[in-house]
């Protein structure tokens, strides 16, 4: 079925984005050579989808505060719907990113308001819907909206989420996408193939994308062959959002009533197109992306 909304109900936050020459040593310090405050989080899957064409909502907590008001007026610029409420007692919350020459990112994260939980009444979920979940904020809730596709992605924090937690979505869940590290976390394999087919062991009727990195991905979809779906060679400034724009454009690549081999290869593209700029909200409109690839083409 393809998808006519992006329901979303991970968690936006704002980035505080440090460019270093490495990462400090143990009590250090470290001069950034750049400092950028940004939406991010949940934010670039979001603004990723929006800027394909494909209708978002953002169904995760927001604050009142500086944070609050950043992240919001971000939503609108990228002309998502908000659904709930700003919570009056807490502000959004924020991370330090600590990016390094190589375009490898580290995070350290203050939670907010955007962690706000309090289920599915009053969400307008429809056939045709998919709802994004992130790992950062699965839901104790059940059942999960029946009439909408579930795209989850488990997030680095993938070891940490209990077990009561994690099983029930992956039961749930139509499409399940990592990258490569997380996928190891969740499997015990460090070879993606091998990671992806385990994957499926662990879920009931999802498909499974397991982002490689530079090369691409591993797509597992149930029933079908296992591929690999080769990248665009980029030279990388930021991978800060990589992986949001690539689930982002390959829900919208979906929605477009691309086949998902296809979705891959275009949100493969995305990707690579964003890595090479820095920040972290950084994914190509679609006018964009298309003349980016005819170009690489001609």
């Amino acid at each position: 079925m393809r998808p006519r909304r992006l329901v979303f109900a991970g968690q936006a936050i704002v980035d505080i984005v440090l460019r270093v020459p490495a990462l400090p040593e143990r009590g250090g310090d470290m001069i950034a050579t750049s400092a950028e405050i940004t939406t991010g989080g949940g934010f670039n899957v979001m603004a990723a989808a929006a800027r394909q064409g494909l209708p978002v909502l953002y169904a995760g907590g927001h604050g009142t505060g500086p944070w609050g008001d950043l992240v919001r007026a971000a939503l609108g610029v990228e002309g998502i719907t908000i659904l709930r409420p700003a919570d009056p007692g807490r502000d959004t919350g924020f991370d330090v990113a600590l990016v390094e020459p190589d375009g490898e990112r580290t995070f350290a994260t203050h939670p907010g308001a955007e962690t706000l939980n309090g289920g599915w009444p009053g969400t307008p979920v429809a056939q045709g819907d998919v709802v994004y979940l992130s790992g950062y904020g699965l839901p104790r809730i059940s059942p999960l909206p029946s009439a909408a596709q579930v795209f989850v992605d488990p997030g680095p924090l993938a070891a940490q989420i209990p077990a009561d937690l994690l099983d029930p979505v992956l039961a749930r869940c139509d499409w399940l996408s990592c990258n490569q590290r997380e996928a190891g976390l969740l499997t015990g394999s460090a070879e993606p193939v091998a990671a992806a087919r385990l994957l499926l062991g662990r879920t009931d009727h999802a498909s499974v994308i397991v982002r490689t990195g530079a090369s691409g991905c591993v797509l597992a979809v149930r029933g079908g062959e296992m591929t690999r779906v080769l990248a665009p060679v980029v030279e990388a400034v930021d991978t800060t959002g990589a992986g949001d724009t690539h689930a982002g454009v390959f829900i919208a690549g979906l929605a477009d009533g691309l086949s998902p081999a296809r979705a891959a290869v275009r949100a493969n593209a995305a990707a690579a197109f964003s890595v090479t700029r820095p920040g972290p909200a950084t994914s190509p409109t679609r006018a964009a992306l298309d003349a980016w690839l005819a170009e690489r083409r001609g």
